[in-house]
């Protein structure tokens, strides 16, 4: 097989291996929505390795969502639904400068979220007329809604909505009057509206509501129950529901008695949710039940503890996080939880035995030292777990323990080299310098640093220094004295000694010899004269 013929079978396994570049939205049907509810949608790509996207509406309207694009899809999300989302919505993808492909999708809206409210009035008393009113809330398209009103399945009224022309969601109202007897006391009637929309799938379309033909009377009976109980853990969620017996329907207010005594206003509405509680959700809660028509109130409450492993809420340090010697200070810690936690504040690298440590949200450490300085911990606990914070706690001091080494030692040859190093302890570190005391006896300033080098030590280098370590808070001085010995010459500086020395011995034999003969001689001759006796000699 030729080259040729190689390469093209390469080209087409290529071909038939890299995916196309395709386009897809998602949902990929026709989308039924309700408004007030969320919506997104995904333009998604496979072949294309670096897709831009854009997103528009068929008539060029505003998007009415946010775009969020990200490397191989994009996303469209209208959050809330609103009128305005009622659209075909088209995404547009290019893959470099030449592919281009594109999707629409159409948004349909719907609005029935509750089930109607039936209102009868005035009280219900034989031989008068009564109105019963139905409120449908929130309904779109209205032009597609039916109403029925029954007396115990037999229907008393229906009403349609088929020429309604409202454009956004509207709460309809169906009323009628009859005279009721004697027998109707306690008859139910019951409301039936109706969103039979045959080209939109959603649930329901049909919503129900029953009310008594009652005297007015209530509110009694109220109660409150809480979901999943009156002590949740920190972080679950908290359902509190409030059911009373009431006619007319009562309106209800939910209430919080805070730890200052002060009542927070909460929520018109008999169901009140707390998705993630917190230990600061705990108290007495109060359900206010009104009935407008017997213009009369009740009230029930329920206390919430919430439970839960402690949370660290301050670490502090008064009256500061550095401080100087001698002042007073005191760590606090602070921990909510239910059960109250067990505080034990001390420092880090101390046992309980050992150090500062105290059980309780304070820690006292009167006139502190330097030793006092270091870290810091709280830690809090109860049965359900622990907690831990740290601070560090900065004691400033002056210049303490200085000290100086000398290496070798303190009394060295000449020649030979000398290290001093200063050590001395201080916040902030303290600055180390040297001085030397001269002929004259003062101090001479003559290095800045904590090691003294002396090498090739002189005579002149013998002597008493001083280092002194200082900063901000004070200093210290520590003195050392150097002793310098002299060392033997070397052997060629010796030699024109023994040279002189041999000189002075090679005449000073002979002298003594002659000496000694002369002393013989007198002793002979009882007399002697040296000048005559050298005389003879020569």
């Amino acid at each position: 097989m030729g080259r040729t013929s190689q390469a093209l079978l390469l080209i087409l396994y290529v071909f038939m291996t890299v995916k196309a570049f395709e386009m897809e939205i998602i949902p990929a049907n026709r989308i039924v929505a309700q408004i007030g509810e969320t919506l997104i949608l995904t333009c998604n790509t496979t072949g294309c390795a670096s897709p831009s996207f854009s997103w528009r509406t068929q008539m060029d309207n505003p998007l009415g969502g946010t775009v969020n694009n990200h490397r191989t899809y994009s996303t469209l999300t209208m959050n809330p639904v609103s009128i305005v989302n009622s659209h075909d919505y088209l995404c547009t993808v290019f893959c470099g400068e030449k592919e281009k492909k594109e999707k629409s999708i159409k948004v349909e809206l719907y609005s029935f979220p509750s089930d109607p409210v039936i209102e009868i009035r005035p009280s219900l008393v034989a031989g008068e007329p009564v109105t019963v009113i139905c409120k449908i809330p929130d309904v779109y398209p209205s032009d597609h809604l039916e109403v029925l009103l029954k007396k115990e399945g037999y229907t008393l009224h229906e009403e349609d909505f088929y020429g309604d022309d409202s454009t956004n969601t509207e709460t309809k109202t169906v009323t009628y009057s009859f005279h009721p007897t004697a027998e109707d006391i306690g008859k139910e009637i019951t409301c039936v509206a109706k969103l039979p929309i045959a080209y939109m799938d959603f649930e329901p379309k049909e919503r129900v509501t029953s009310q008594k033909l009652n005297t007015n009377f209530g509110p009694k009976n109220t109660i409150i129950t809480a979901s999943p109980g009156n002590s949740p853990m920190e972080g679950d969620p908290l359902k509190l529901t409030c059911v009373t017996e009431s006619n007319p329907p009562t309106q209800i207010v939910w209430r919080k008695h805070l730890a200052d005594e002060s009542i927070q206003h909460l929520v018109e509405n008999n169901v009140l949710s707390v998705p993630h509680t917190r230990f600061t959700d705990s108290g007495l809660y109060i359900c206010e039940v009104i009935n407008l028509v017997t213009n009369k109130t009740e009230k029930a409450t329920v206390d919430i503890v919430i439970q839960g492993a402690p949370n660290i809420t301050e670490l502090s340090i008064e009256p500061s996080i550095t401080v100087q010697e001698g002042e007073n200070v005191s760590i606090q810690c602070s921990a909510e939880s239910n059960p109250p936690p067990k505080i034990i504040l001390r420092r880090k690298s101390d046992s309980a035995d050992m150090g500062s440590y105290s059980e309780g949200r304070i820690l006292l450490l009167p006139s502190v030292t330097f030793l006092n300085g270091g870290d810091y911990e709280c830690i809090a606990e109860n049965k359900f777990g622990k907690s831990k914070s740290e601070i560090t706690f900065n004691v400033e001091y002056g210049p303490k323990n200085t000290m100086i080494s000398v290496i070798p030692a303190t009394a060295v040859k000449e020649g030979e080299t000398v290290m001093m190093k200063c050590t001395s302890s201080g916040n902030p570190a303290p600055v180390i310098s040297w001085k030397k005391k001269t002929a004259t006896g003062e101090l001479e300033k003559m290095f800045k640093d904590a090691t003294l080098h002396i090498q090739n030590v002189k005579s002149q280098d013998m002597g008493l220094y001083e280092c002194e370590a200082y900063n901000q808070f004070g200093r210290e001085e520590k003195a050392v004295k150097l002793l310098v010995q002299g060392r033997l010459e070397k052997t060629d500086q010796m030699i024109p000694l023994i040279i002189a020395f041999s000189c002075v011995t090679a005449i000073a034999v002979p002298v003594v010899a002659i000496l000694i003969y002369v002393s013989r001689k007198a002793k002979i001759n009882g007399s002697y004269s040296l000048v005559k006796a050298l005389r003879l000699k020569v």
